[in-house]
């Protein structure tokens, strides 16, 4: 193997990662400092924002880039960087948000519910950790997380639910919806890193990764609703926008093609953004058919993902050392560990540029990435806006880095079975 050898702006990139990846896991404390020193709550609130971590921490890089390397060093790494993907998931987690696309979701999980015999706040809340993130594989995760988020958010964490069982949700949808994308090879950012070069197809991911994630997806569902039955029967309310107007066929189907539009151009931001934009202007026109557009909500996850984009972009150097030359089921765990510190996407990126790899070093590493994209905030690209959704539901409207991970160790290990043992 080869010896690991970095340049000065690379330790320092690794130091200033290494410090993010920490701030990460330290956001409930400076909520707490907010409370205690109110003089300069803003400042400590600002820390406190998952969102806002990794944008902070970018800018120190691009600071220490430009007093080591120079000026045009730094900004040709930045301009060297590709932000296709955190604007991608600002657009397609807005338009998911809108209030046709929504409502239109929730009816067909209710739909649904009513044919499971059982009680209808269980049946919506299973269909929403399991058929939900499932169809993440058609829409993107980024737009399944989001409608999964939503639907749970207005009808089970706003209405009184325990801190035990929203963390046991958060955790198993972060986990569900990583999993849940690998039915096809163009929704699920780590997959679609890989796909092109190592010539795989929906096919070979239904036959290799899909039906699996299936079976995890679903006993994790199965699992948690039943643990936690009582407490969702009984708080969970599935009925609160009833009295709501019906959305008129023809704005839900103009929003449904904004969506597949985005979806279908994902690659290029000069189409999507400017179906953005006319999306927008749409919005403006029929306001009675609308609810608050989640901008904010879409900027900070937007803003998280591209200071990942930035201080991702120099950890090559070690990242892709550590995955050379090692055993496929070590390879495996590995992936999953990393996975959690780093972003799961990145992680199958750099194995892409390792060439002649067998295919157990594939799917090894690719399984591995998708089991590991709930353990932490920064493992997978959904994941931010699932914190920007539900967050507000939770004591201090933080939400605990060391809750989600306990909370997503259980059904990691049933996604660890499912792509070692089946």
């Amino acid at each position: 193997m080869a010896s690991l050898a970095a340049s000065v702006p690379e330790i320092v990139a690794a130091a200033v990662f290494a410090v993010a990846v920490i701030h990460t896991f330290s956001t409930r404390f400076f909520a707490h400092l907010a409370h205690l020193q109110p003089r300069h709550a803003g400042l400590w609130h600002l820390l406190g924002e998952v969102e806002v971590v990794f944008g902070f921490w970018a800018f120190v890089l691009v600071a220490a880039l430009f007093w080591l390397s120079g000026q045009d060093a730094a900004v040709g790494y930045l301009e060297g960087r590709n932000f296709t993907e955190p604007m991608f998931v600002f657009v397609v987690m807005v338009i998911a948000a809108s209030r046709p696309i929504v409502t239109t979701v929730i009816g067909m999980v209710r739909l649904l519910a009513a044919m499971i015999p059982i009680h209808k706040a269980l049946a919506t809340y299973f269909l929403c950790l399991s058929v939900v993130p499932l169809l993440g594989s058609f829409i993107t995760e980024p737009a399944a997380m989001t409608l999964a988020a939503l639907m749970l958010r207005d009808s089970y964490f706003q209405q009184g639910l325990s801190n035990r069982l929203k963390y046991a949700t958060l955790g198993m949808l972060f986990v569900n919806v990583s999993i849940g994308g690998t039915m096809t090879h163009f929704a699920a950012p780590p997959v679609l890193m890989v796909a092109a070069k190592w010539q795989w197809d929906t096919l070979f991911m239904i036959s290799h990764f899909g039906w699996k994630a299936a079976f995890a997806v679903f006993v994790n569902a199965v699992v948690l609703t039943w643990f936690f039955r009582r407490e969702v029967a009984a708080k969970g309310r599935t009925d609160h926008d009833s009295r709501r107007a019906a959305t008129p066929l023809t704005v839900t189907g103009i929003h449904l093609l904004f969506l597949v539009g985005a979806i279908f151009f994902a690659h290029h931001p000069v189409v999507f953004m400017g179906l953005f934009l006319f999306f927008l202007g749409f919005t403006q026109a029929y306001k009675t058919h609308q609810d608050p557009l989640i901008l904010r909500e879409g900027l900070l996850v937007a803003f998280f993902l591209a200071g990942l984009v930035v201080l991702g972009g120099m950890q090559q150097w070690w990242l892709q050392h550590a995955l050379v030359g090692v055993e496929p089921t070590v390879l495996y765990f590995l992936a999953t560990a990393l996975t959690a510190i780093t972003d799961n996407a990145a992680l199958t990126y750099l194995a892409s540029l390792v060439e002649g790899v067998s295919p157990e070093f594939k799917y090894a590493v690719v399984a591995g990435a998708v089991t590991g994209g709930g353990l932490t905030f920064i493992a997978n690209a959904p994941n931010p806006a699932g914190v920007a959704i539900l967050k507000s539901s939770f004591d201090d409207e933080s939400i605990s880095p060391m809750g989600l991970f306990l909370a997503a160790l259980p059904p990691t290990c049933v996604a660890i079975f499912a792509f070692q043992v089946l």
